[in-house]
């Protein structure tokens, strides 16, 4: 594999005290890393610019989802044929990325490092929650995906100026998802190790309003899907 072909990127919000480590450790695996401020105040982009990569920052915070656009619309014109996705917080260990890229080199266009093997290590609200929105998206999707909140992710080239990312916040990566199978993208589920499985004390995911905003964006994306694929029938 040629790594020149990938590249990595980082969104980030108030991460100062993780980003360099996680910028650090992904250069190991990736020559080519990005990390996007999402308006952070706490020095997040200068902790990463003194890690040796290329930032990139919002004015003001925006959300997961408008940070991974703003990342995908720089990375993929340059050439990249993929972009791993890596949160901040040192949850995904940058090592376990070559999982994502054989996944990738098997025909895969959109690969979720899936942690559903670690859910008894979580908090059992947070346990139940992913379980029960794996499986209502799976159902919309149309595949059997055990882990769609995960954010360890490989996108291709051609899938991103397919689908796009609309969404501004954490539904953006549930609602790709969906329009990823329904569109007839190959999805591969690849489980990763952790270096925390539970993530808590980092996250930036509001239960009430983000499920909120998750359940109305995957359905959405399901009514897409399904006048595109009317519209295709006739």
């Amino acid at each position: 594999m040629n790594a020149r072909r990938v590249a990595v990127a980082i969104p980030a919000f108030q991460a100062a005290p993780t980003i360099a480590d996680v910028a650090r450790r992904a250069l190991g695996q990736i020559p080519q890393v990005l990390v996007v401020d999402d308006g952070s105040t706490d020095g997040t982009a200068e902790a990463a610019r003194a890690a040796g990569v290329r930032v990139l920052c919002h004015e003001r915070n925006r959300g997961k989802g408008a940070a991974l656009r703003t990342a995908f619309d720089d990375l993929f014109p340059r050439g990249f044929e993929a972009v791993v996705t890596v949160d901040a917080d040192a949850q995904h260990p940058p090592e376990e990325i070559p999982k994502l890229l054989a996944a990738w080199e098997q025909g895969a266009d959109l690969v979720l490092g899936v942690r559903d093997h670690l859910f008894a290590e979580m908090f059992w609200v947070r346990r139940l929650s992913n379980r029960l929105s794996s499986r209502g998206i799976s159902f919309l999707a149309g595949q059997l995906l055990s882990d769609v909140q995960t954010g360890f992710r490989l996108y291709t080239r051609t899938l991103y100026a397919q689908l796009g990312m609309p969404e501004d916040r954490f539904e953006a990566e549930s609602a790709v998802v969906v329009r990823a199978v329904r569109a007839g993208f190959p999805v591969a589920c690849t489980p990763v190790r952790l270096a925390c499985a539970d993530g808590r004390t980092t996250s930036h995911y509001r239960p009430l309003i983000d499920s909120l905003r998750i359940a109305r964006a995957v359905i959405r994306a399901r009514m897409e899907t399904h006048s595109w694929n009317r519209a295709s029938s006739l």
